[in-house]
């Protein structure tokens, strides 16, 4: 990737020596870009986050019921699975309520139509999407909103909580937040969080951006109350960004504390600063995290309260006041040693042509093309998912061009680093339907070591064994067995099957020599 990039400037520099060369430049500019463009595209990743959000604050699923839902979930699903996607972020709480069963808060109205109403027929929603999205080989991530308990939408409340105490929260343009200065708040939000990581196997927890709400003009914050308790000496903005702080501290801790092995990982909006705010800050004009929100993403990041940040990045490249350029640019260099993704809007990449000057009429190159070239970004979340579900084209373009192979998760040696032992007695078994490879899976100490999926390489005859190379990954799969393609028995194949702990850690390889 260096060595590309520095080919380019050396050109750039060489030719711009020559005033009269101009239509030269042009064309060798062109035929670089166009070069880089398609190695960038034929390189695969063996390691990447491929993300996709489902929501539920659209009401898409009002007045389906159950089985229309499951069947259009199975949909988009397997669709995304086609196109490679690895994890789904699925909105679970969006207002102190529940997709899921609850012993704590009321069913969601997002859900059934009314907040409160148990689904008829019953069913629970995060349950189905965990064992949906394992059978798949995707990670399911539990998406939850904190602070919001109700949108203008929502005509009544059913939630215990906010009958019991409803001295804390606070109504701002027709939306009541929980106030996040008061301590019993934060501690109750993380009981939540702990009560699904507990019951459900999540492989994350997930905060979207609204922490403070967003600012309304002319509309203040009415938490004057709760700053006079709490407050102390500190400027009310650097205070309101210590009560959001605490509370990402205390839910980071408390979903480690229930299992270390779940990601907590947080979509913040896409501009932490602008330079006209503080030097070190993006060249964008726009609402901020840091002052609006009151979101200190970095201090997240610095103190490891965030396994990973996926910010949300939805202008196209060429925003006047929010370039999607200079804002990947701007993340990449304030990675801060925790995992970043990029989140990205589907339909404004479709929209709008690539800058580059290559005439494509879509970004979805250009925004490929560069998060792959940051060292820092490790993958992308499309927002969302029934749009790239629905963009057949932008499906296609994953399926056969930058998701072309499998990738598996990336690392996160702060949570584990230690891999599981190999697979063992690995033997094919010839079966009515064909051959079947099987093997036992290692043993673990605890959890944390032992397999949860396997990997599945397949070498030809000649091929060195080499397990970086994603291009011979046949399966990632759950199950202890794979079945085998027969080809008349002519040929020798070495397959070789790894497996992965919770977090991704891979074990050594075994191998297995087989006639197909």
């Amino acid at each position: 990737m260096f060595f590309r990039r520095l080919s380019f400037f050396f050109v750039f520099f060489v030719v711009s020596l020559f005033s009269d060369m101009k239509k030269i430049l042009f064309l060798v500019l062109a035929l670089v870009w166009a070069g880089a463009g398609a190695a960038l595209a034929q390189w695969q990743p063996k390691r990447e986050f491929r993300g996709a959000w489902i929501q539920c604050v659209n009401n898409q699923w009002n007045g389906m019921g159950r089985d229309r839902m499951q069947q259009t979930l199975t949909y988009q699903l397997d669709e995304l699975q086609r196109s490679g996607i690895n994890a789904i972020l699925f909105q679970v709480r969006a207002e102190g309520d529940a997709l899921y069963e609850s012993a704590y808060e009321p069913w969601s109205r997002y859900l059934t139509g009314r907040q409160g109403m148990a689904p008829d027929p019953y069913w629970d929603p995060l349950a189905w999407m965990v064992t949906e999205c394992h059978k798949r080989g995707m990670e399911l991530h539990a998406w939850i909103n904190p602070f919001r308990a109700k949108t203008k939408g929502t005509p009544q409340l059913t939630s215990p909580y906010y009958a019991q105490h409803p001295d804390r929260f606070f109504n701002y343009d027709g939306l009541l937040i929980f106030d996040p200065a008061i301590p019993e708040n934060r501690s109750y939000i993380s009981f939540i969080a702990a009560d699904i990581v507990r019951r459900y196997d999540v492989d994350g927890l997930h905060i979207d951006d609204y922490f403070y709400p967003y600012p309304v003009a002319g509309v203040r914050i009415p938490d004057d109350a709760s700053y006079q308790r709490y407050g102390g000496d500190m400027d009310i903005n650097d205070w309101r960004r210590h009560n959001v702080n605490l509370f990402m501290k205390e839910l980071s801790e408390t979903i480690h504390r229930v299992k270390p092995w779940v990601k907590f990982g947080v979509s913040p909006f896409g501009i932490y600063r602008n330079q006209k705010s503080d030097p070190n800050g993006s060249r964008t004009n726009g609402l901020q995290n840091y002052d609006d929100l009151y979101a200190d993403v970095l201090t997240w990041i610095k103190n490891g309260w965030v396994d990973y940040n996926i910010p949300q990045i939805y202008w196209q490249a060429g925003h006047p006041a929010a370039d999607y350029v200079e804002l990947t640019y701007w993340w990449n260099a304030n990675a801060g040693g925790r995992n970043l993704y990029i989140g990205q809007d589907v339909e404004r990449t479709l929209q709008y042509a690539d800058t580059r000057g290559n005439g494509l009429r879509d970004q979805t190159q250009q925004k490929y093309d560069l998060q792959r070239q940051m060292p820092n970004v490790q993958g992308s979340c499309q927002w969302y998912a029934k749009a790239a579900v629905d963009n057949a084209g932008y499906a296609q373009t994953l399926r056969t061009v930058y998701h072309r192979t499998p990738a598996l998760q990336p690392l996160y040696p702060w949570l584990d680093s230690k891999a599981p032992k190999k697979v063992k007695k690995m033997k094919v078994v010839w079966t009515a339907d064909g051959p079947v490879l099987f093997w036992r899976a290692p043993r673990g100490k605890d959890e944390m070591q032992k397999a949860r999926s396997y990997v599945v390489y397949a070498f030809g005859p000649g091929e060195k064994v080499n397990t970086d190379n994603p291009e011979k990954i046949v399966a990632i799969t759950t199950e202890p067995f794979v079945k085998l393609n027969y080809m008349g028995g002519q040929t020798r194949w070495t397959f070789v099957v790894t497996a992965l702990d919770r977090v991704g850690n891979e074990s050594k390889a075994n191998t297995k020599k087989v006639k197909l």
